[in-house]
């Protein structure tokens, strides 16, 4: 399965330059958030897979206008073709917004997932917005990481750890994929765009 990985920003790619073609051998599109609901409404009309997208910490706005033809995944296990992916998306909170939160209280959001993860018998791909603390993560008030995340993935080992956030100049050294400790994960900066394949 081809997947098409989204965040932060639009790609002129995409959108400006847009031709059919560019999606073909795609099976699924996920979004990682911060991101137009206009700019996924279009990859969405030309689309014929599944749009899955989780919300950024810039996506307040979602809330009166989602993404028209996506399907909002937030503390949800959505199968496609087998493949279980789990959504948790926003920041840590570092300012007023509906999509920021402390370390405890997604903590307290994946303690209330501990259900839905035994039904499904843990899961193939986990979607954040932010990535794990310690992992592509800044050090900066804005974009840590949530030390929760760490946990999911040290004890359920997901193929893919795929999140936003970290765009490409807030580092020096971008890294795009690498791997989680010794587990079998890939972690994945989805920024811009990027393909995986599971």
């Amino acid at each position: 399965m081809k997947i098409l990985v989204l965040a932060d920003v639009e790609s002129k790619y995409l959108w400006d330059y847009f031709e059919k073609e560019k999606l073909e051998g795609i099976d699924l599109i996920l979004s990682c958030g911060d991101l137009k609901p206009q700019y996924l409404s279009f990859l969405a009309s030309f689309s014929k897979v599944p749009i899955l997208y989780i919300r950024g910490n810039h996506d307040d706005c979602y809330k009166d206008t989602p993404p028209e033809g996506c399907i909002c995944i937030e503390d949800k296990i959505y199968v496609h073709e087998g493949v279980r992916i789990l959504g948790l998306g926003g920041s840590i909170r570092y300012k007023h917004g509906i999509n920021q939160y402390t370390q405890g209280q997604m903590k307290h959001r994946v303690a209330r997932l501990w259900l839905k993860i035994k039904k499904y018998k843990g899961f193939d791909i986990l979607l954040t917005h932010s990535p794990a603390a310690g992992v592509n993560d800044v050090d900066d008030n804005v974009h840590k990481g949530f030390e929760v995340f760490n946990d999911l993935v040290r004890i359920y080992q997901p193929k893919y750890f795929i999140h936003g956030h970290v765009h490409k100049n807030y580092q020096a050294h971008f890294v795009r994929e690498q791997q989680y400790e010794d587990t079998k994960t890939t972690v994945v900066n989805g920024y811009e765009w990027y393909t995986i394949e599971i």
